[in-house]
């Protein structure tokens, strides 16, 4: 594992140093766990009131911290970016050398980099591309006529039917299916038939999807995933989905056909998108919400529940919810004194 000093720190960070800069850092950890050999950051105001109990050796803050300790500082802007750029340094994963397993199978037509890396028992189709420096691990599956952009990793066991397109520098983690038939049928007399899937897929570039997450093919055009889009374990693109740049999508998601993303939305875990659903830009859909099909959230717009609803009303319904108890013994008590009343104005009545 590389170790940087704290003034290598500071310079991958575009900062000045506040103590000793030729310190090693050779880790990285929490501020409770850090020792002096680790670094950590201060994001906020829990953390820096940890921080005067923390043995960690470089601290990443902002101009607001004005403790004084045994740690070097490194101030920036932003700790937390500041803490994934040095952790990427840090834990900088080793590139596989340039190599084609022998167990491979590739197609004569196939064309491969020469810097590739290709693992065992991996097997390439017909007229398949695969671009400079890319990384293809164990057991990938890559079907005819399929292209990989340079800089791309597969991890074990990926799967990219026929006709999937892949851009630069994206990451595909393992049990990935990309360019599976969408779920299409249809109903004739009494049983369902095929509607042929004969669309594909296109993933743009600096995209990470994660393990066992699948990206079904178009019924006709394509089901589009844009640059820079992040897709956690788990999820599920219906087919002619179109998700913009920049999405974050947390795991078991599921999005039925057609629907369409915005650049910069995001998306909490569990959330069921329906069919045709229009998700504009910068929009935040809360984990377990469910869209109803044909729906659009505007954009900006922070929607939640079932059915999702903007957040100020999801949680004045929710405050409606917690008071329903008092209300019912309300309405009971207030039952009995009107039964109580009608009594006594029977009982105060003349008889005829």
């Amino acid at each position: 594992m590389p170790a940087l000093t704290v003034a290598e720190i500071a310079d991958l960070c575009g900062a000045q140093v506040e103590g000793h800069r030729e310190h090693l850092i050779t880790g990285a950890d929490t501020l409770e766990n850090a020792t002096p050999k680790d670094l950590s950051f201060i994001a906020n105001a829990k953390a820096m009131q940890a921080a005067s109990a923390s043995h960690a050796g470089c601290l990443l803050v902002t101009s607001a911290f004005d403790q004084k300790g045994t740690w070097s500082l490194v101030r920036v802007e932003n700790p937390r970016s500041a803490f994934a750029t040095a952790l990427a340094a840090l834990y900088r994963k080793p590139k596989p050398a340039a190599s084609i397993h022998p167990t491979a199978i590739i197609a004569p037509s196939a064309s491969i980099a020469s810097d590739c890396f290709v693992g065992a028992y991996v097997t390439v189709g017909e007229r398949a591309k695969i671009g400079a420096s890319c990384s293809i691990g164990n057991g990938c599956v890559i079907g005819d006529d399929v292209i990989v952009a340079e800089g791309t990793t597969l991890y074990a066991n990926v799967t990219l039917y026929d006709g999937v397109r892949v851009g630069a520098r994206v990451i595909l983690h393992s049990g990935c299916v990309l360019g599976a038939d969408g779920f299409g049928f249809t109903l004739i007399h009494d049983r369902y038939e095929k509607f042929p899937q004969v669309g594909a897929v296109e993933i743009g570039d600096d995209v990470e999807i994660g393990a066992n997450s699948c990206v079904d093919r178009a019924a006709l055009g394509l089901t589009r995933i844009g640059d820079g889009t992040k897709i956690d374990n788990l999820v599920h693109v219906g087919h002619n989905c179109v998700l913009g740049r920049h999405v974050a999508v947390a795991a078991q998601t599921g999005f039925s056909g057609s629907v369409v993303v915005g650049d910069y939305a995001v998306i909490g875990g569990q959330a069921g998108i329906g069919e045709k659903v229009r998700i504009e830009a910068r929009a935040i859909v809360g984990g377990k919400s469910g869209i109803l099909p044909s729906h659009k959230i505007p954009a900006g717009e922070p929607v939640w529940g079932i059915p999702a609803r903007p957040l100020r009303q999801h949680l004045k319904g929710l405050a409606h919810v917690a008071k329903l108890t008092e209300m019912r013994d309300e309405i009971r008590s207030l039952r009995e004194k009107v039964a109580i009343l009608e009594e006594s104005q029977r009982k105060a009545r003349p008889e005829a």
